[in-house]
């Protein structure tokens, strides 16, 4: 039925198409189509000759990878559905079997389908400087007002964002993809590696309209990883340079359970933190769309890390949640400690100088990063205190030594009546 759907549509779609580039009409219709035309134009329209219906309409069918990989595709399911009927199974069993065997080609052909992309849009970095709800009605005026530059289009491929200090995020779409806070997939790259599949945490949100990854250079594979995606240039890159990723899952972990409690302890150690960089994300986006339902109402958040660099991708989150929930008078609803284990001298040296300022040096944040390693007896002692007759969810992403510590401080400040205090402590392998 889907598969009857999705030609039907694109039958429609493919005549449209080819009727608006045959239009001579003065419309910002016919000018979308038209980009593409002059060097310099991205299109948007993929039937590119201007050739009248049914002509124009063969032509993209069988001219495009798009086009006649759907054509192939179509047909070998036809001959596999009509052939699966009960008179030519019971009857002409041979065509049945060899034509299932045609499951091959229809799969290869659905891989390639989408390496066209035909499904464009406006990139970002376009949007940032031809906003749609003001140049539609300058259409006609596109390049010439300053405002209003030539619109660029490109298919959904990954996009890559690079941060500080070795490590890129990779933000990725795909169609289907669903997922929750704190899950991790496993990623291959062909360009780099045809057999290496690697796991990640996703560090967006479910409420987020992509999901992403954040990768740090630290071997072979994430480094071949990095120069195909032009994370060694400083220049833009165009959509159809960027690599194909596949990607495998999502696949749940125990993240997933931060929303069944009312208070939660977040202890990430190191790039432990990757998966709460989801939770946190998803928490303020419940926040703001539904505060009253949800039945989160406190987080506290550690972060262990022994390596200054490795705050500054996630200090950008942290900073906007922390201006956010400032705006909303509600600064108490996340509660973060950021303790640095490791540090020099020098750096020792530094941070006393500047420790009277309003904002840490390292961070940027208004809540100061401490040293060494937290005391967790009385941080789990506070807390309880702070919610007695409560039962406060402790999660943890970091190494097997943290997570026999927090899960004998759970077990010891846990109340043996069933009214009081109870932490439960709950562990993702990273």
């Amino acid at each position: 039925m889907k598969g009857t759907i999705h030609t039907i549509a694109h039958l429609f779609n493919v005549e449209w198409l080819v009727n608006e580039r045959n239009e001579n009409k003065s419309s910002i219709q016919t000018a979308l189509s038209d980009l593409g035309d002059h060097s310099g134009e991205t299109y948007l329209n993929f039937a590119r000759k201007k050739l009248p219906n049914p002509v124009g309409g063969l032509y993209v069918a069988f001219t495009t990878l798009a086009g006649l990989t759907g054509v192939v595709i179509t047909l070998c399911l036809i001959l596999i559905i009509t052939s699966s009927t009960k008179t030519i199974r019971r009857s002409y069993f041979e065509v049945f079997w060899f034509t299932h065997h045609l499951f091959v080609i229809f799969f290869a052909g659905l891989v390639f389908h989408g390496f066209g992309q035909i499904v464009r849009g406006q990139t970002a970095k376009s949007l940032a400087k031809h906003k749609p709800e003001v140049c539609e009605a300058n259409w006609t005026r596109w390049g010439e007002l300053p405002s209003c530059p030539i619109p660029q289009f490109s298919g959904n491929p990954p996009m890559v964002v690079t941060h500080p200090f070795q490590t890129y995020e990779l933000q990725m779409k795909k169609k289907g993809f669903k997922m929750e806070v704190g899950q991790y997939i496993f990623v291959q790259c062909p360009a780099v590696s045809m057999l290496e599949w690697h796991p990640f945490t996703l560090t967006s949100a479910p409420e987020e309209d992509y999901f992403s990854i954040h990768i740090r250079i630290v071997g072979d594979w994430t480094e071949g990883v990095a120069k195909v995606c032009g994370c060694d240039k400083q220049e833009f890159q165009e959509a159809w340079k960027l690599p194909k990723i596949a990607v495998d899952g999502p696949f749940g972990t125990a993240s997933e359970d931060v929303f069944s409690y009312e208070v939660v302890m977040l202890v990430g150690a190191g790039i432990g933190v990757t998966p709460f960089a989801s939770v946190l994300k998803s928490v303020w986006y419940k926040y703001c769309n539904d505060a009253i339902n949800l039945r989160l109402k406190k987080i506290y958040f550690y972060w262990l890390c022994r390596d200054t660099h490795a705050f500054e991708w996630f200090a950008d989150l942290l900073q906007s949640l922390e201006t956010q929930m400032q705006e909303k008078n509600n600064a108490e609803f996340l509660s973060y400690n950021i303790y640095l284990t490791g540090w020099d001298e020098s750096q020792a040296t530094h941070f006393t100088v500047h420790h009277d300022e309003e904002k840490d040096v390292i961070t940027g944040l208004k809540q100061k990063t401490l040293y060494g390693r937290p005391n967790w007896e009385n941080e789990f002692k506070m807390i309880a205190s702070q919610h007695p007759s409560s039962r406060i969810g402790v999660f943890l992403c970091g190494p097997e030594a943290l997570a026999d510590t927090l899960n004998k401080m759970s077990i010891n400040n846990s109340e043996a009546d069933p009214r009081g205090v109870h932490f439960i402590f709950n562990k993702e392998n990273f």
